[in-house]
């Protein structure tokens, strides 16, 4: 019986089938979209939004020929590693010839040779959940090791011996977190051993690559055994070092928490948002820095500050999007602000929080709230009660002034016919003040903001202040 997410596919792709058995070819579905439909995951391959991939005996050439005459479009970047992409019916399609890969130790570039065994082909695939194939049309399932019995028994094992397969393409290692948090599977000890022993191949493989699929890791529904596994194996090491940093020495005369196990479990607290969840796994890096031992127990000082400068070289060195870097560093750098709300903030504070974070508010609010972890239920529950609190009063806040863009009442222009200067650096003093009141205040009108904006620049000048500019 066929899985009813696969069905559309199979029905798009019809017609692409019977060309290739007309022509004397096979045609296999591939990957994860057989994987998802045999578990039932939504939102994978076959539910639309993605490529689906298949493999086949015939040649580039042959599949090209084959599938111009009925796709809206073709493509064939990927042509000399056996590949030819294809738009039919507003899905899009990769065709590959059976490829047997082979690694050069130390090359991050496969060899490829095309092959006419499927077997062959599924042999060199990085898990044997993602060996398994679909023969169209017959809907035949080509299964030579195995996956379907490992996505039963929740275990991950590579088609052969994992030294090889892992030394063949090492970013296979940081998949095998993924599909350990993402699937639910328990990796086999030879696999976990093959990761042990080749976790220092990973720096062969491009930071590109490598920050592509952390990012999948990290929005998993549960990233938690994926990241565990990383740092046990000594994998994160050669690609983020600062994180099994955290692993510090417990302190049983304080009862310090370990702060890589809080770490993981803050990620695990957040939702799947990919920014959200690199600042929840950076927010405490600088805390091995900035330990420190005192009459009051452990200390960290200024981690967030510190945090923020670390994550931000390690995202550069990643080569993450200047924009994801910038977001990522001022929620590490904020993290720690909410807990002095406790003081009591004034509408000024929640004005300032909420113009510091920005668009990252509501982020910055998760974070916090994440970052709990302690067991002592009276504790949570009292960080909670303010955490709601200050979410009220911002709402209210909110309701009354546009929060989201606080700046002065009266703009340069404005500031220079009032004060009767031209641009330069007295605008921007002028406009940085009517900025303190904006926070201090609230909205205070125009009129009211001109008045106190004269009253400070005479405040400043030696002599009387500059009268308006005549017309």
């Amino acid at each position: 019986m066929v899985p009813e997410r696969l069905r559309p596919v199979i029905e798009e792709t019809a017609p692409l089938a019977e060309r290739f058995g007309q022509a004397g070819h096979r045609l296999y579905l591939v990957g994860g979209a057989v994987r998802d439909a045999i578990v039932g995951r939504p939102g994978g391959e076959a539910a639309g939004s993605m490529d689906v991939d298949f493999t086949t005996d015939a040649r580039p050439d042959e599949i090209e020929a084959l599938v111009r005459p009925i796709a809206q479009a073709v493509w064939s970047q990927g042509k000399r590693f056996g590949t030819i992409g294809a738009e039919l019916g507003g899905r899009r399609y990769e065709i590959t010839t059976h490829r047997a890969e082979a690694y050069d130790p130390a090359s991050r570039k496969p060899e490829v040779a095309f092959g006419d065994d499927v077997v062959e082909d599924l042999a060199r695939r990085d898990f044997t959940v993602n060996a398994m194939a679909l023969r169209l049309p017959e809907l035949e399932l080509v299964d030579p090791f195995d996956g379907l019995g490992d996505l039963a028994a929740h275990r991950l094992r590579t088609p052969g011996a994992p030294e090889a397969s892992f030394s063949d393409d090492p970013l296979r290692m940081l998949r095998a977190a993924r599909f350990v948090a993402g699937y639910g599977l328990e990796p086999e000890p030879a696999l976990v051993a093959a990761i042990e022993a080749l976790a220092a191949r990973l720096e062969i493989v491009s930071v590109e690559r490598i920050r592509d699929e952390l990012d999948k890791l990290l929005v998993v529904p549960d990233p938690e055994p994926g990241l565990w596994l990383l740092v046990q194996t000594g994998l994160a090491a050669h690609f983020l070092p600062e994180l099994p940093a955290l692993a510090l020495e417990q302190d049983p005369v304080h009862r310090h928490k370990d702060v890589l196990a809080h770490t993981i479990a803050v990620v695990a607290k957040t939702r799947p948002d990919k920014v959200l969840r690199l600042a929840a796994l950076l927010h405490d890096i600088g805390k091995p820095r900035t330990r420190s031992f005192g009459p009051g127990g452990v200390s960290f000082h200024h981690h967030d500050v510190v945090g923020a400068r670390m994550a931000r070289v390690r995202l550069q060195a990643l080569h993450y999007p200047t924009d994801e870097i910038t977001q990522v560093a001022q929620l590490v750098e904020l993290h720690l602000r909410f807990h002095t709300y406790q003081m009591g903030w004034t509408d000024s504070a929640l004005r300032r929080y909420a113009r510091d974070a920005g668009d990252l508010l509501g982020r910055l609010n998760e974070l916090t709230r994440a970052d709990c972890t302690t067991r002592n239920q009276a504790r949570a529950r009292a960080l909670e009660r303010r955490m709601d609190d200050l979410e009220v009063r911002l709402a209210e806040l909110r309701e009354r002034e546009a929060l989201e863009a606080i700046r002065p009442e009266l703009d340069g222009t404005a500031v220079m016919e009032l004060l009767g200067i031209g641009p330069g650096r007295e605008v921007g003093r002028a406009l940085a003040f009517l900025l303190e009141v904006r926070l201090d205040e609230g909205l205070v009108g125009e009129e009211v903001a001109r008045r106190r904006l004269l009253e400070w620049w005479a405040a400043e000048q030696p002599g009387p202040p500059a009268g308006p500019r005549s017309a």
